[in-house]
């Protein structure tokens, strides 16, 4: 009989010794940083994405990763497809012409304004935006969780769209942005409207790079901790 309970006992004491162990180990997961690998990222557009009139790491894209670095989160350094002055479709030609990695982690996509520039049909826009999109889905390994869309700055608030046709701008910037929205949404990936708080550039020069045209790090500053929180969400 003595035997049994000691058996009994050391039974409960073995189950109770694992109980334990089981609850470290949990805990100690749910401690981990999120830090387990080196994340990629690609940001494709144009004068947007680069940072055109402010320092590159002042760039949107960069300070995004300088961001999640800082939270512990390890980042290659992004790689971008952007040039001043490009399309729609002249981004397209640049990815096609670009020796891409296989897959990335995030993928976000801001194009467009220039299209506006140029006076542009929407019609147009929307199948071209579409057909980056698709590729921006691609290249995030067929996850739309994992791309995000930026609506298009207002420039008609900077010195240079201030005039008898800044209503117009401002008319036209909301048009392409409905048709990007309408888009990113049809394919279910995040979007960001940035325009509302590039527009208070008008009452914040702050906002506005020394080029009187651009975004400057500040306003780039506020888009980035918003892409930010979506790619932490997003690991």
């Amino acid at each position: 009989m003595r035997e049994l309970l000691i058996k009994k006992a050391s039974s409960s004491l073995v189950a109770a010794m694992a109980l334990i162990l089981l609850l470290i180990f949990i805990a100690a997961m749910k401690q981990r940083p999120l830090q387990h690998k080196t994340h990629t990222y690609l940001a494709l557009g144009d004068s947007y994405t680069i940072g055109e009139g402010i320092a590159v790491e002042e760039s949107f894209p960069l300070q995004v990763v300088n961001i999640l670095r800082a939270k512990g989160i390890d980042f290659k350094t992004p790689k971008v497809i952007a040039k001043t002055g490009w399309t729609t479709d002249e981004l397209q030609s640049a990815i096609q012409n670009s020796k891409l990695e296989g897959r990335y982690d995030f993928v976000s996509l801001l194009v467009g304004v220039n299209d506006q520039y140029r006076k542009r049909n929407v019609g147009d826009y929307i199948s071209e935006f579409e057909s980056l999109l698709q590729q921006a889905i691609h290249y995030a390994g067929n996850n739309a969780n994992k791309v995000i869309v930026l609506s298009i700055p207002d420039w008609s608030v900077t010195p240079f769209g201030i005039g008898a046709t800044q209503a117009q701008i401002a008319s036209e910037i909301d048009q392409f942005n409905e048709a990007n929205k309408q888009v990113a949404e049809k394919y279910h990936v995040h979007y960001i409207d940035i325009t509302p708080g590039t527009r208070q550039a008008v009452c914040d020069a702050g906002l506005i790079a020394e080029d009187g045209l651009h975004p400057s790090a500040k306003e780039y500053r506020k888009w980035a901790k918003k892409i930010a929180a979506i790619i932490t969400s997003g690991l």
